[in-house]
C-alpha cells in the first residue's frame, strides 16, 4: 500500500493520508477527478459531506479577512525568503475591503514588504477611465497600493480605455503577462448574486479565457448604488475568464452577509453548472470558501445540521428543527407526527424526547409566546411567557433608523403601537441619505426656496444658490460627486420627509433626533469606517434619553453597508456606555429589526408584533411622507417594487408563516430579535 498526501479540493485537510493501492495512486493533475471524488467521499467528515469546496466558518466578516492576509503575507514573506516574486490575483468589491486593510495594516507595523509582489487585477468595467470613482484602479489605489511599498511596474488591472479594436489581442496579452511570471501563486475572489466571479456571467464557460463581456442585468442593478443609478453603469467589462482563474495555484472564494447565503449554497453544495459559474470551482484542485456565519446559514450543515451529524439538542435547534420540519412537510405543528419526525432525519429528537405529543405542544407554546400586541410590554400582566417585561409601563423607547425611512418601512406597524400605547417614544435618524435623492428633486426644492425667498423678499442669496446648484446639476457628468450645496439640499429633503413621517406616527419634534453620523458623509457611496465620533453621537443620545428600550436595524443585508456600521455605532455605543458604568444600561433591552430586504426566520424570532388591516394602511401611509423615495428608489437594489409594497408583502408572509404552523391568522406582523451581547 501507498500512503498518498494531497490536498483535495473537497473539505479534506492537506494533512489527510489516504491508503491507496499502486493502481488507485492516480495524480489528480491527469483528470481523474471522479475516482478522487469516490475516494474523498469516502473520508469526509459527515458534518460536511453536502459540500463539495472545502469551506471555512468564521464569526465575522473581519475574523475571516484577517486569515485571508495571513496566508498572502505568508506566501509573500516565504517568496521573498526565496528571491522570488509572489504573484498575486486581486478582486474588488466590499468582500476584500478588509483584507487589504490588514495587509495594510501588517505593512506599517509588521514590516510586511510587497517589493515582490506582483499582482494582476481580475476585472474593470469598460469603457471606463482610470479616475473615475468607480474604477478598479483608483478602488485598488485607495485599499491598497498607495499605503504600501509595491513598485507600480508590478501592478496590472484590466485597461478600460484599451480600444474595442484592440481589446481580443490586449486580453491574451493579459493572460500572457500572467503565464510569463509563472501564474498565479493566489487568486481572490467575491462572489456576485448571480454566481459570478469576476465578471463571469452564467453562461461563461470553464475554459473561458480573459476576455471583453456583457455584464447581466443582475449584476448592473448591483452596482447601481456605486453609479448613482442603473442606467450610469457600464453594460461590458474586461475579466479574466474562468480558465484564467483556473492557472491559479490557490483560491480563496469569500463572501460575507445574508445576502450571499443562497448563491453560495448553490455554488458548494449544487450541481457544477455554467448557470452558476462560481460552481466550477468545484473541479479546482485547490480551492478554499471562506465564510463569515452570516454567508453560511443556508449551508445545510448550519440550517439543518440533523440531517448530517449528531446534535445538541438544546431548546434553540428543536424550534429550528420542528419549523423547519412543518415547512417540508407543510402541516402545523400540531399535527406533527412520529412518522414525519423519523422520514426527516430527527430519530434521535424522538427518541431524546420520547412524547412527540407533548414535543408538539412545547413548540407551539414557544411559537405562541413571541407574538405579542405589547411591544412595549403590558401592564399589570403576568410576563414570565412574554417577549417583554410588564415594567416600567410607560418606557423610554430610542428606534435607530439608519436611513431616514428604515423606521417606518421596517417596523411601522411597532412604531405606531408603542406611540398609541403611552411611551416616551424618540426616533433617531442615524444618517441623512443625501445621496438617495434625485437630481431633479434637488433643483425642484431649489426652485421653491427662490421662489418663496422672492416673495419674502429676500432673495440674492438664494439667487446665488439656485444659480449655483443649477449650473452643477446641468454638467454633472454620470456618476460625479454631489457639490456641497447640492448634498446639504438633498439631506433636507430627506430630513424634511423623516420628520413628517415621524409627525404623523405622532412624535414631536423634540422626540425628532438627526445625527448625521460623521462616517456617512462623504457625498459617495462609499462610506468611511466607524469612529468613535460616530459611537459618541450615539452615546450622547442614549445618555440624554436613558431608554428601557432601542431598537435598531439588523439588516446585514443592506447592499450599501450602511446598516452595517449604523448597528456596530450602536453595538458600540452599550457596550462602552455599560463599561462606563451607566445604570440604566442594565435594564435596557435591544430589540433588532430587519429593513427592506429580508426579514427573519420564524425560528429566530423573538418578537412577533400583529398588525391590523387599519394599522397596515396607516404605516403605508407614513412610509408615503418620504416622497424622495417613492415611484423608483434611486437605489431600489435586486427588487424592482417600492418599498412599501415590499414591506407589506414581508408583514403579510410572516403573518401567513404563523398562520401555517397552527398560530392564530393575522393581517400582517412584524418581527424582531433581541440583542443580549
Amino acid at each position: 500500500m501507498l500512503i498518498y498526501r494531497q490536498k483535495w479540493n473537497q473539505n479534506v485537510s492537506p494533512e489527510t493520508e489516504i491508503l491507496l493501492s499502486p493502481l488507485g495512486c492516480l495524480p489528480l493533475q491527469l483528470g481523474y477527478l471522479n475516482r478522487f471524488r469516490l475516494l474523498k467521499t469516502q473520508i469526509m467528515t459527515t458534518s460536511v459531506r453536502f459540500e463539495k469546496i472545502p469551506t471555512h466558518i468564521y464569526a465575522d466578516a473581519s475574523e475571516a479577512s484577517v486569515k485571508v492576509a495571513q496566508s498572502i503575507a505568508a506566501l509573500i514573506r516565504s517568496r521573498q525568503a526565496e528571491g522570488q516574486p509572489a504573484v498575486l490575483g486581486l478582486a474588488t468589491g466590499s468582500t476584500p475591503t478588509r483584507v487589504y486593510a490588514e495587509l495594510v495594516r501588517m505593512h506599517q507595523e509588521e514590516g510586511l514588504s510587497f517589493k515582490n509582489v506582483v499582482t494582476f487585477n481580475l476585472d474593470e468595467y469598460y469603457p471606463m477611465e482610470p479616475t473615475s470613482l468607480q474604477s478598479y484602479v483608483r478602488f485598488m489605489k485607495e485599499h491598497l497600493f498607495d499605503h504600501v511599498d509595491i513598485d507600480p511596474a508590478n501592478i496590472h488591472i484590466p485597461d478600460g480605455q484599451v480600444s474595442e479594436e484592440e481589446v481580443h489581442a490586449y486580453c491574451q496579452a493579459y493572460e500572457s503577462k500572467i503565464m510569463d511570471m509563472g501564474g498565479l501563486d493566489i487568486q481572490l475572489l467575491g462572489i456576485g448574486r448571480t454566481g459570478h466571479i469576476g465578471f463571469n456571467e452564467p453562461g461563461s464557460t470553464i475554459n473561458s479565457p480573459t476576455r471583453l463581456i456583457a455584464l447581466d442585468s443582475v449584476t448592473r442593478i448591483d452596482a447601481a448604488s456605486d453609479f448613482f443609478g442603473e442606467e450610469n453603469v457600464p453594460t461590458r467589462a474586461i475579466t479574466m475568464g474562468v480558465g484564467s482563474i483556473f492557472q491559479a495555484k490557490k483560491i480563496f472564494l469569500m463572501a460575507w452577509g445574508e445576502g450571499k447565503a443562497p448563491i453560495i449554497k448553490r455554488a458548494i453544495e449544487g450541481e457544477v453548472s455554467d448557470q452558476v459559474p462560481a460552481s466550477f470551482l468545484q473541479e479546482h484542485r485547490n480551492v478554499e470558501t471562506i465564510l463569515d456565519t452570516a454567508a453560511a446559514a443556508e449551508l445545510t450543515r448550519i440550517k439543518t445540521p440533523w440531517l448530517v451529524q449528531h446534535v445538541d439538542w438544546n431548546d434553540d435547534m428543536i424550534k429550528r428543527a420542528v419549523v423547519w420540519l412543518c415547512r417540508t412537510v407543510e402541516k402545523p405543528v400540531l399535527k406533527l407526527t412520529r412518522e414525519d419526525y423519523i422520514e426527516h432525519g430527527m430519530a434521535s429528537l424522538v427518541q431524546a424526547k420520547g412524547s412527540i405529543y407533548h414535543l408538539n405542544i412545547e413548540i407551539f407554546n414557544r411559537l405562541q409566546h413571541t407574538i405579542t400586541g405589547w411591544p412595549g410590554g403590558k401592564p399589570n400582566a403576568d410576563d414570565s411567557q412574554r417577549p417583554e417585561r410588564a415594567n416600567p409601563h410607560h418606557k423610554r423607547v430610542v428606534i435607530f433608523s439608519p436611513h431616514p425611512d428604515d423606521d417606518v418601512i421596517s417596523m411601522g406597524g411597532t412604531f405606531l403601537r408603542l406611540v398609541e400605547q403611552g411611551h416616551d417614544v424618540h426616533v433617531a435618524y442615524q444618517t441623512s441619505g443625501n445621496i438617495a435623492v434625485f437630481d431633479d428633486d434637488a433643483l425642484r426644492f431649489v426652485d421653491f426656496a427662490y421662489d418663496l425667498s422672492e416673495i419674502l423678499g429676500d432673495s440674492d442669496e438664494h439667487h446665488d444658490l439656485y444659480a449655483n446648484v443649477q449650473e452643477f446639476l446641468a454638467n454633472k457628468a454620470p456618476g460625479q460627486v454631489d457639490s456641497p450645496d447640492v448634498q446639504k439640499i438633498k439631506g433636507l429633503i430627506r430630513r424634511g420627509e423623516a420628520r413628517a413621517a415621524s409627525r404623523y406616527v405622532g412624535l414631536r419634534d423634540d422626540q425628532i433626533h438627526f445625527q448625521d453620523l460623521p462616517f456617512y458623509e462623504t457625498g459617495e457611496v462609499r462610506k468611511n469606517p466607524l469612529g468613535q465620533a460616530d459611537i459618541d453621537i450615539t452615546k450622547a443620545l442614549l445618555k440624554q434619553v436613558k431608554p428601557h428600550q432601542i431598537y435598531a436595524a439588523g439588516d446585514l443585508s443592506d447592499p450599501h453597508g450602511t446598516h452595517r456600521v449604523c448597528l456596530a455605532a450602536v453595538f458600540e455605543a452599550v457596550k462602552q456606555l455599560r463599561a462606563e458604568g451607566e445604570e440604566w444600561v442594565k435594564d435596557c433591552w435591544v430589540w433588532l429589526y430587519r429593513g427592506a430586504w429580508q426579514e427573519w426566520g420564524v425560528e429566530d424570532i423573538e418578537m412577533a408584533v400583529p398588525i391590523s388591516p387599519d394599522e397596515l394602511l396607516k404605516k403605508r401611509r407614513a412610509i408615503f411622507k418620504h416622497q424622495s423615495q417613492k415611484d423608483r428608489p434611486l437605489f431600489p437594489g435586486h427588487d424592482s417594487r417600492e418599498f412599501w409594497q415590499r414591506a407589506e408583502a414581508r408583514n403579510r408572509e410572516l403573518a401567513r408563516t404563523y398562520d401555517s404552523l397552527g398560530l392564530a391568522e393575522y393581517e400582517a406582523m412584524e418581527a424582531f430579535v433581541r440583542w443580549k451581547g
